[in-house]
């Protein structure tokens, strides 16, 4: 992760995967990763980043590792959509609140965008979150998990 953001790279991203499994140990991956975004900041005389994870059981446990990736300087959290519209419209504001922009990663996103005869369009979706107060949408790639024509999932 260093490496790439001292190769030219402004921000990386925690794994949508790892946010509340035990063995991701979110306290001790957050310093790692935070010592390792300083370091690379100091070395390029750029701003650089790190989308920490704060996905959780709970929006008591989401909020105390966004207080701690702001304690450690992070400016920027992710939450996967899995929590549901009200955990992601809570922590959009705590975010607005804290100063960090917040990314969503569409992690989850299939139930909804694969039913082609009662689904919801990953746009629509991505429109909901824009107007709950989220900044940043991992969408996808423009071929692989997104099933849409690429001009479509361009425009996500």
């Amino acid at each position: 992760m260093p490496e790439a953001l001292r190769g030219g790279l402004d921000f990386t991203k925690d794994d949508e995967n790892i946010g509340s499994q035990p063995f991701m140990r979110w306290r001790d991956r957050y310093l790692y990763v935070m010592k390792g975004v300083n370091r690379a900041a100091a070395e390029t005389g750029e701003v650089k980043g790190h989308y920490l994870n704060i996905t959780a059981g709970t929006m008591e446990d989401m909020y105390q590792r966004a207080e701690f990736a702001r304690e450690l300087g992070s400016v920027i959290i992710m939450v996967d959509l899995v929590v549901g519209y009200t955990g992601i419209q809570s922590i959009a504001t705590w975010a607005r609140n804290n100063g960090m922009i917040l990314h969503l990663h569409r992690a989850g996103h299939s139930t909804y965008t694969r039913q082609k005869t009662r689904g919801v369009s990953f746009r629509v979706i991505s429109k909901w979150m824009r107007l709950i107060g989220v900044d940043h949408i991992h969408a996808g790639t423009i071929v692989g998990k997104m099933e849409d024509n690429p001009n479509m999932v361009h425009g996500f």
